[in-house]
């Protein structure tokens, strides 16, 4: 005799909608949508007016749920932009046995330390597969993307346009249980400043500040800052990477100090509408990249 996890799950989407929270069905004993795509639309109901997305589905209304959830024994997904939420996902390494696998609740508790404060008691959740969602409320009118491991190695974030399955949700890896605080803290605003894109100016002449280096290497950082400053929404990131990479090879030759091409770009990628941890990311990693590939100058 199977036993029906219906109520379980229908309880769970209510006590998360109880909370403000936005849920939709996710398949049984999975993590996907539970709902049709855009592809597979016919336009009717719902979306008689256009396809209606997850996101906009997603729902607190009580008698909507009860409905949905008697269909079958779906999983719970909560919306995390409609429900104020930015969800950390901590990652665990998915080989355990590798000791170089980064471990996000290592990686955030290190970023936490060096700004200084201690990771809040706020509302988490034991992944299936062993990790963390931290859930954290954004103030009114804030809309945060998401991200990964931009912030920090193995962490990921759930904002616009991302969902989270809720506590209550069962897959065959196991089920995801509430951990401790009953509530989400608020999300701090250090940690606030490095996910909210930063506005690009329009019109403003590229200032780089005065820096040490060969006259070689600082027209070739002040020229691909110029490249990362013009580039279109979308292809900012990309940008900043190759336009780093070319310069990676001064700092490699000893031209240019690595401080120095790091703040170059972090401001010009902030000043771009990046956000500081993607610049960050992004620059750390293409300058090991070029300093590692960098062919002798003789040979370049």
């Amino acid at each position: 005799m199977t036993h029906d996890t219906r109520p379980a799950l229908l309880s769970a989407a209510l006590d998360a909608a109880s909370r403000g929270w936005h849920v939709f069905p996710l398949r049984p004993g999975s993590k996907p949508p539970a709902l049709h795509g855009e592809r597979s639309c016919t336009g009717t109901g719902e979306c008689a007016r256009g396809h209606v997305k997850w996101e906009q589905r997603a729902t607190t209304d009580p008698n909507r749920i009860r409905t949905a959830w008697s269909r079958a024994p779906f999983n719970v997904g909560i919306a995390c932009g409609p429900s104020g939420l930015l969800v950390v996902d901590l990652d665990v390494p998915k080989e355990k046995s590798s000791s170089y696998a980064p471990c996000g609740a290592t990686t955030f508790a290190a970023l936490w330390e060096r700004a200084g404060h201690a990771v809040p008691d706020t509302y988490r959740v034991r992944t299936a597969s062993g990790g963390t969602h931290l859930y954290f409320t954004v103030p009114p009118g804030v809309r945060l993307a998401n991200t990964a491991s931009t912030i920090a190695d193995a962490v990921d974030t759930r904002g616009w346009g991302g969902y989270v399955v809720a506590a209550g949700s069962t897959t065959p890896a196991g089920t995801y249980e509430p951990l401790n605080a009953p509530e989400p803290a608020p999300l701090p605003a250090w940690l606030l400043s490095i996910l909210q894109p930063v506005t690009a100016p329009s019109g403003m002449p590229l200032r780089l500040p005065a820096v040490d280096g060969s006259r070689a290497a600082l027209a070739a950082l002040e020229r691909e800052c110029a490249t990362v400053a013009a580039a279109a929404e979308g292809a900012r990131n990309m940008t900043l990477n190759r336009s780093v990479f070319k310069v990676g090879r001064f700092v490699a030759w000893g031209d240019l100090p690595r401080q120095v091409a790091e703040d170059a770009f972090q401001g010009t990628g902030e000043a771009a509408g990046l956000t500081a941890a993607e610049c960050r990311t992004t620059i750390r990693s293409a300058l090991d990249s070029s300093i590692r590939k960098a062919r002798p100058r003789e040979a370049a």
